[in-house]
């Protein structure tokens, strides 16, 4: 009995309550789905005007802009166009022009800007506009054009330029610009003011769907195939021709109303778009008033059933309770258990049983986990135990190493001790590799302490079970910081030079031995010598310190002209070398140049004057037919052999078997 009230009746009765609600549910539909669709319709009236008449308002301002700028160009005489003194005069003097655009400015007929007028002021600038195409139609049709939007090479900002022509009917000798902030949206701000009250997207496109103009900054000059709420509407848009209809378009974009006008004279487009679930809110607000009065007596009706199935199932919440308390400690095992019969009082026996299980075993496990943390804080290393990585047991000497309490810890996930997410996804496949073949792990990582600060720790690791994962897994942890730092100093010392940092002769012939093994994938690349020209000198005049520091010099101003992933060496003396990989051999050339004429261009002071070297450098380009690293680097000293040979402060080539000077007068095979 007790059972067919607490599963059955109450099925039966929440299926009774279903049928009710859906039968009031479906005639709310039909009543509210008419409503919704004359509604859909009248706002589709006025969301097609209302883009129109925002196309039209657009219209109009840019060809305001348009007469401004023509109004304005016939003041401005081929004289005055290089006479930035009299130009800076007469935009200073134009508030009402420069308060139309962003920005204004006058260009000469060789596109180079004479003066810019902007919010912070009018100044010189230099700015090159002739590769422009609205500049170039300017000047070739003399007439005004409206450009396509572009970065703006002044502010870095997109932007759309209106120009005109200087000159009248005579020669075109320049152009007057004014500049359109796309990013202040300017030109239709007052016009959409009401759209974050309706919740109306505004856009604005030139005539193939570019974005002039739009809410988020970042989607400016997008394309607009990428708006999420117009796919289908842009689609229908592209199929009928994109045509630039001043009159108007209705678009069909599911759960949207989509307007969209021509802008006459730029042949831009407006677009409207709002969302059908804003403007059927308040049929659906009165639809949920219908249903909130019917689920008032279903609520009475659940209230009175609910009641009595409260009343039959007393026993159960009890035992809920107690189950709540099952490892809190705050009752007995044998107390808070309900007394009744039925399925009720078989489960209650049975949670009483596993009760007692329990406590027993929690009793035996916190004994043993008393012994075992009384053995790892004696022991010298951090050790850690994680199950589901998480720490469930920590050592005293794991929480000096971390700067963390156990309180901090216990029952953490591990990654708070990594220094990034990547650390703690990387480590567990080798973990688990090492733990695959029956082997503990051991590796280095750099570790993360409590309060921020970083150091190498050696980590080990072995899992409690070699066939259960789940066990979980023991970790020691040793602070390698120095031996770490001692390594890497030792490491960075074999390959590199003392004295500027740079790569040595070791280093290089590693990396030679690579790019000529990785061959042809490794082709092309150079390798450039380079050898002090007038350097003894300044040892034996200046000293060593002198020499020293003229070295470095050198060394610096070739580390500036090579790419990051370029080598520079010094072999020893007054001898360096490139190795310039992914480089073709005439852009080689062109970079041992350029490094020549910087080391010519040193001026060191020193103790009153100023000391120069020169240098002769030799250029090898590495061939399928390069033998070994000691012929591809033959090849080059041969070259700035010649080089040195061929008068000094020069670059030759040595393409195979021949050399060539590059710089100099003389050739050398």
């Amino acid at each position: 009995m007790a059972y067919a009230l607490g599963s059955l009746k109450l099925r039966i009765t929440l299926c009774a309550l279903a049928a009710l609600v859906l039968g009031i549910g479906l005639t709310t539909l039909l009543l509210v789905h008419q409503a919704e669709q004359d509604t859909l319709a009248l706002q589709r009236d006025r969301a097609l005007a209302d883009t129109v008449r925002i196309a039209t308002l657009l219209s109009r301002r840019v060809v305001e802009r348009q007469k401004a700028l023509a109004a304005n160009a016939g003041q401005i005489d081929a004289a005055m166009i290089d006479d930035p003194a009299r130009l800076v005069a007469l935009l200073d003097a134009k508030p009402l022009l420069r308060g139309l655009f962003s920005a204004v400015f006058v260009a000469g007929a060789d596109g180079r800007i004479r003066v810019l007028a902007e919010a912070a002021g009018v100044r010189r600038s230099e700015v090159y506009l002739g590769d422009r195409d609205y500049f170039r139609l300017t000047l070739s049709e003399r007439r005004g054009q409206i450009g396509e939007a572009v970065a703006s090479r002044v502010s870095g900002d997109p932007v759309i330029v209106v120009t005109h022509p200087l000159g009248g009917s005579g020669p075109v000798h320049g152009v007057l610009g004014g500049v359109l902030n796309l990013a202040t949206q300017g030109l239709i701000a007052d016009l959409v003011e009401d759209d974050n009250a309706d919740r109306v997207l505004s856009i604005v496109t030139d005539a193939h769907g570019h974005v002039l103009v739009h809410p988020s900054r970042e989607r400016v000059l997008k394309d607009l195939d990428d708006e999420p709420r117009l796919q289908q509407a842009i689609a229908e848009w592209r199929r009928s021709g994109a045509p630039v209809e001043p009159a108007g378009l209705l678009l069909r974009q599911p759960g949207e109303l989509v307007g969209a006008a021509g802008v006459a004279g730029p042949d831009w487009m407006v677009w409207r778009i709002r969302a059908e679930s804003d403007l059927l809110a308040p049929l659906h607000a009165a639809r949920g008033k219908t249903v909130l009065w019917a689920g008032g007596l279903i609520a009475v009706l659940s209230l009175v059933m609910l009641t009595l199935l409260f009343r039959l199932l007393q026993p159960l919440a009890r035992l809920q309770e107690r189950a709540g308390h099952l490892f809190d400690g705050t009752h007995e095992v044998t107390e808070g258990w309900p007394e009744t019969r039925g399925e009720i009082g078989r489960l209650t026996r049975v949670l009483r049983h596993v009760t007692a299980e329990r406590a027993q075993l929690e009793a035996f496990n916190a004994e043993v986990l008393r012994k075992l943390s009384s053995v790892m804080d004696a022991a010298p290393l951090g050790i850690a135990f994680t199950r589901a990585q998480r720490f469930e047991l920590v050592s005293a000497e794991f929480c000096r190493l971390f700067a963390l309490s156990q309180q901090q810890l216990l029952g953490q996930a591990a990654r708070m001790i990594h220094v990034s997410d990547e650390d703690h996804a990387a480590l567990d496949p080798q973990v688990s590799a090492a733990f695959a073949r029956g082997e503990p792990y051991v590796g280095e990582w750099q570790m993360r302490r409590g309060d921020g600060s970083r150091f190498w720790a050696q980590l080990r690791a072995r899992p409690v079970d070699m066939h259960d994962a789940g066990a979980g897994t023991i970790w020691s942890v040793a602070d390698v910081t120095a031996q770490v730092a001692a390594r890497e100093a030792l490491e960075w010392s074999a390959g590199h030079d003392a004295l500027t940092g740079l790569a040595n002769r070791t280093l290089l012939l590693q990396q030679l031995e690579r790019v000529l093994q990785a061959r042809p994938r490794s082709l092309p690349a150079a390798l450039v010598m380079v050898d002090l020209d007038r350097f003894k000198p300044i040892n034996d005049r200046a000293g060593h310190a002198a020499g020293d520091a003229m070295l470095k010099a050198v060394a610096v101003v070739l580390g500036a002209r090579v790419r990051a992933s370029d080598l520079v060496v010094r072999l020893g003396g007054d001898e360096f070398a490139l190795l310039l990989e992914r480089c073709p051999h005439e852009t080689a050339l062109r970079i041992a140049e350029a490094a020549r004429g910087a080391i010519q261009d040193i001026a060191l002071p020193w103790q009153g004057e100023q000391l120069r070297v020169g240098a002769s450098l030799g250029v090898a380009s590495l061939t399928p037919e390069t033998a070994d690293a000691a012929a591809w680097m033959e090849a080059a000293d041969a070259a700035c052999y010649a080089a040195k040979n061929a008068g000094r402060g020069r670059v030759c080539a040595a393409p195979r078997a021949r050399l060539r000077v590059v710089g100099g007068d003389a050739a050398v095979s």
